[in-house]
C-alpha cells in the first residue's frame, strides 16, 4: 500500500502540487475530493515538491484532499473488443458501451529502436491523385497536413482512412467540435470501417489535460496492433490543440517560455509521438497523418516549423486543394520505381509544366501579351487543377497516371513535353484508346 497525502500545498489551474516521498515521474495518482475522485500524473519532481496534473481539472479540490500514489504509469485496456468503439482522452467509453478492462498496457513509452525497424518500402494507396502520384504515403510513415482551420482537411483524412489499404484505423481526436467528432463517426460507420476502427475523442469542452493524453493512448494501443502483425493508419488531428495544452500546462507551472509562449520542449513533446510510426520487421506497421493548423497560415509559427524537422514531409492543404508545390513525401523515391514505369517521369514531367503554368497566369494576369505556348500552358493548368487537384477526383493510382497521359496529349504534342520515347511508345494516348478511362473527370 503506497503512502496517503491530505495536504495539498499549492493548486494552480488543473495541476496540484505537494510533499511526498518515493514518487516516480509519470506515476499515476488518486485523487478524493468532495466532488469525487480523479486520476493524476506526476509531471514534474522537484526534491521532495511533487506536481500532478489532474486529469479532470483541479475544480472542487481542496487543499486537504486525499492524494494516494498509486506506484504505476498510465496504463490503457488493449483487446479487440477495442474495435469499433469510441473512447474519452483518458480511454474511457463515450459510446455508453461497456468498459474494457482485458490487458492493460503503458502509454507514454519511448519510441522503437532504429535496429528493430525496416526501412519503408510499401505504398499505402488513398484514391488522390495529388497524394498517390505526386507525394506517395509510405507505410510506416509520419507526415502532417498543414493547413488553416476551415480548410477541409478532415474530410481529406476521413477520405484517405477509408481507402487506405491498412487493417486498423485509430484515430486520435485533440479539442475537436462535436460536429467533427460526429462527421468522422458517421463517415466511417457509413462506409462499414468503424468495425476496424476505434476512436480517442478530446472534445472542446473536455478537460484541457485530455488533450494531452489522446496521442499517447492511440499510439500506444497501435503499437500493439502492430505487434500482433496489423498494419495501423493512426489520425492524430489536430496537433496544435494539442501544443496549445502543453503551453496552458507549462505557463499554469510557472516555466520560462520559449518562443511564442510554448515551452522549451516544445520539440521533443512533439518527436516523442511523430517517432511512434515503424515499420516492424516480420509483424505489422504504424503509419501516423496528422493535422497542423497554422495560425495565420504562417509555416514558421513554432508548431509548424518543429514539425517539419520531424516528419518525413508535409502536405499543403490550400483553398481545397493539396498543393503541388511545398508538399513532399521524402519517402516516395522509396515505392515509385515499383508502382508502374511512367510514375516518376510523369510526376517530374506534369509538377514541371504546372510550374510554368503559373509562370504564364502571372503573366495573363499583369496584361503581358501571351505566346502559343503561353496559351498551352494556361490550357493545361486549368486541367491539371480540374482533373488532378480537386479533391473530389477519386481513382486508382494506375487510372490518375493514364489520366496524367491524357492531359498532356490534349495540351501538347509529343515532342514539346521531352518524354522518352520507349514511354511515349507504351504510354502517349491512341493506337489503343488506353484514355478512355482517363478521360472521366473527378469520379
Amino acid at each position: 500500500m503506497r503512502r496517503i497525502y491530505y495536504r495539498i500545498d499549492q493548486i494552480a489551474g488543473s495541476v496540484i502540487i505537494l510533499q511526498a516521498e518515493n514518487v516516480a515521474y509519470g506515476e499515476l495518482a488518486r485523487v478524493t475530493s468532495t466532488r469525487g475522485t480523479s486520476l493524476a500524473q506526476v509531471i514534474k519532481l522537484e526534491g521532495g515538491r511533487v506536481s500532478l496534473q489532474v486529469f479532470a481539472g483541479s475544480r472542487g479540490v481542496a487543499t486537504d484532499a486525499k492524494v494516494q500514489f498509486l506506484g504505476r504509469p498510465m496504463q490503457t485496456a488493449y483487446s479487440e473488443f477495442l474495435l469499433g468503439r469510441v473512447f474519452t482522452g483518458t480511454g474511457l467509453p463515450r459510446d455508453n458501451g461497456p468498459e474494457i478492462t482485458e490487458t492493460a498496457i503503458p502509454i507514454g513509452g519511448p519510441s522503437v529502436n532504429p535496429m528493430k525497424r525496416i526501412i519503408p518500402k510499401k505504398m499505402i494507396r488513398t484514391g488522390v491523385p495529388m497524394i498517390d502520384v505526386f507525394n506517395t504515403l509510405v507505410e510506416s510513415q509520419k507526415i502532417p497536413i498543414f493547413s488553416v482551420p476551415g480548410e477541409p482537411y478532415n474530410q481529406l483524412m476521413a477520405r484517405i482512412a477509408l481507402q487506405a489499404e491498412v487493417d486498423v484505423i485509430i484515430l486520435g481526436g485533440m479539442g475537436l467540435k462535436h460536429d467533427d467528432y460526429l462527421f468522422f463517426r458517421d463517415r466511417l460507420e457509413e462506409a462499414g470501417a468503424m468495425s476496424r476502427s476505434i476512436f480517442y475523442v478530446h472534445t472542446a469542452a473536455d478537460p484541457t489535460v485530455e488533450c494531452l493524453l489522446v496521442p499517447d493512448l492511440s499510439l500506444a494501443v497501435a503499437e500493439r496492433f502492430a505487434l500482433d502483425g496489423k498494419r495501423v493508419l493512426t489520425l492524430l488531428t489536430d496537433m496544435a490543440n494539442f501544443a496549445d495544452a502543453l503551453k496552458e500546462i507549462s505557463i499554469t507551472m510557472e516555466q520560462i517560455p520559449s518562443y511564442r509562449g510554448y515551452p522549451g520542449d516544445l520539440y521533443s513533446q512533439l518527436a516523442a509521438r511523430y517517432e511512434k510510426a515503424v515499420d516492424f520487421e516480420g509483424a505489422g506497421s504504424i503509419t501516423v497523418l496528422s493535422v497542423t493548423s497554422m495560425p495565420g497560415d504562417d509555416v514558421t509559427h513554432p508548431i509548424p516549423d518543429n514539425t517539419g524537422y520531424i516528419t518525413e514531409g508535409q502536405f499543403y492543404l490550400r483553398n481545397g486543394r493539396i498543393e503541388p508545390f511545398g508538399s513532399l513525401s521524402r519517402l516516395k523515391q522509396k515505392v515509385n520505381e515499383q508502382t508502374r514505369s511512367d510514375h516518376r517521369t510523369i510526376m517530374n514531367t506534369m509538377i514541371q509544366l504546372y510550374a510554368s503554368a503559373r509562370e504564364s497566369r502571372e503573366k495573363q494576369d499583369m496584361g503581358f501579351e501571351l505566346s502559343a505556348w503561353d496559351n498551352k500552358l494556361l490550357r493545361y493548368g486549368d486541367l491539371f487543377e480540374e482533373r488532378m487537384m480537386d479533391l473530389e477526383v477519386n481513382i486508382p493510382l494506375e487510372q490518375a497516371l493514364d489520366r496524367g497521359w491524357s492531359i498532356l496529349a490534349e495540351c501538347f504534342e509529343q515532342k514539346e513535353v521531352g518524354l522518352p520515347s520507349d514511354l511515349v511508345r507504351d504510354y502517349w494516348p491512341g493506337g489503343e484508346d488506353r484514355s478512355q478511362t482517363s478521360e472521366v473527370r473527378g469520379q
